[in-house]
């Protein structure tokens, strides 16, 4: 659940800022518009293998971080966790956000949590509403806010 909040709080960012900067980016020759929903059938098909190549390898290290490898003699089945590992932390705190305390680190996850969750309900909320009416998030606050 941690993993996939963290993508959803960076999908609604990327859903806002890519349509904000929509044919004024220095990306791709501006060539990219319309909702969000559709922006990455737009791009170059090299940007694919690069987008996969970096999934993969982000998806490799924390199955390399997290769980213990079938070939290990503590294997137990699948799915075993290593010891002292903790679900989302692959021990990336580059600026120490991380809190030393183990009560304010709870506090931060429970945060995390209901962030991500939020988040995840918003990139389904504007999902729906681009595929219902084919206009932008960015289109949408704006006309409202007029």
């Amino acid at each position: 659940e941690v993993t996939h909040g963290r993508v959803a709080m960076l999908a609604v960012i990327g859903f806002l800022a890519g349509e904000a900067v929509e044919g004024s980016s220095f990306l791709f020759d501006s060539s990219i518009s319309g909702p969000a929903i559709n922006h990455l059938q737009q791009v170059p098909s090299g940007f694919f293998t690069i987008l996969t190549l970096f999934i993969g390898g982000a998806e490799l290290f924390r199955a390399l971080s997290g769980w213990v490898s079938p070939l290990d003699s503590e294997y137990e089945g699948f799915g075993t966790l290593r010891a002292g590992y903790t679900p989302g932390d692959i021990g990336f705190d580059p600026i120490g956000l991380k809190p030393d305390d183990f009560e304010e680190l709870e506090i931060m996850q429970t945060k995390e949590l209901q962030n991500g969750r939020l988040a995840m309900l918003a990139a389904a909320g504007f999902i729906a509403q681009e595929l219902v009416d084919g206009k932008g998030i960015v289109e949408h606050l704006t006309s409202a806010l007029a």
